[in-house]
This record gives structure tokens, sequence and C-alpha cells, in this order.
């Protein structure tokens, strides 16, 4: 199958499909998501940014970058967020790849140091990512887990 991770600065006319499937995946507002991706198209600045890998007309998997992705540590910015894969695609390192991807465009443009919040453990230290400290979700009652990825300096 036909797999390719595309950025939606590089393809604008997707942002409706997008803006529905990650609304559908977490559940947060579908304005929400339009507003963050019109501002990623808008904006002409680094953050935020939103990735996809498409298999044919299909979005598999997706994650964004935005400033801050609903916690008390607002100095812990800024975030990759609402990272999905489908269900029938896990296990296949599409999301690590997309991680990967996501680190290089970042750093691409200025942005060496990447915030993740979630509740998994050991899936992302796979990627580069290290564990920072618990943190205070937004509406949340248990601490989520805070981890960071800094861009690998040239010449090391």
């Amino acid at each position: 199958m036909d797999q390719k991770i595309i950025s939606l600065r590089e393809r604008p006319e997707l942002k409706e499909q997008a803006a529905a499937w990650f609304h559908e995946k977490w559940g947060v507002p579908l304005k929400e998501y339009r507003d963050s991706m019109d501002a990623c198209l808008n904006g002409g600045g680094a953050v935020p940014q939103w990735y996809m890998v498409m298999e044919n007309s299909r979005i598999i998997c997706g994650m964004g970058v935005i400033e801050n992705d609903f916690h008390n540590r607002k100095d812990l910015s800024p975030n990759v967020c609402a990272v999905y894969t489908e269900k029938d695609r896990r296990g296949r390192g599409i999301a690590g790849a997309l991680l990967d991807h996501v680190c290089k465009d970042m750093s691409s443009m200025g942005i060496d140091t990447l915030y993740l919040l979630t509740d998994h453990t050991s899936f992302y230290e796979r990627y580069g990512w290290e564990f920072l400290c618990p943190v205070q979700g937004g509406g949340e009652t248990e601490m989520s887990r805070m981890y960071i990825h800094r861009a690998r300096q040239k010449g090391r």
C-alpha cells in the first residue's frame, strides 16, 4: 500500500478532511481544529503545524504541533499533540516515522525542542523522546507524563 507523509501546509485542500478526522479521534470541537489549521496555513510561523500519513486518500495517522496541549506548564512549548494511528495500521512503525518527520521538520523551522503530553509509557522513548516530568492536564485528576525531544546537534 502506498503511504505518504504530508504536512497540511503542502496540501491545504485536505484541511476539512483532516479537521474532521482529528475531531472524530479526539472529540475536541471541530472548530478548534479548523481554527488551528487555518493558523497553520495563514500564519506563516512555525507553530501550529499539522501532519498526516495518507494511504491513498485515507488518513491513517496524524499529529499536530501546537503551543500548549491543555496542560498547566505553559513554559513547556510547543507540544506535539493529537497523535493517533488507525487501529488497523498500528504496530507497523507508522507513528514513529511520522514523529521523526515532525521533529526534523520543526527543527528545519528553528524549533529544536518539542514537548509531548501522554499517558503512554515506553512508546515515545523508542523515538528519542525522554520523560521530563509529571504535569497536570486540563480537567484531569491524575498527573500525565510530559516528554521532551531535543534535536541532535550537528557534529555530535
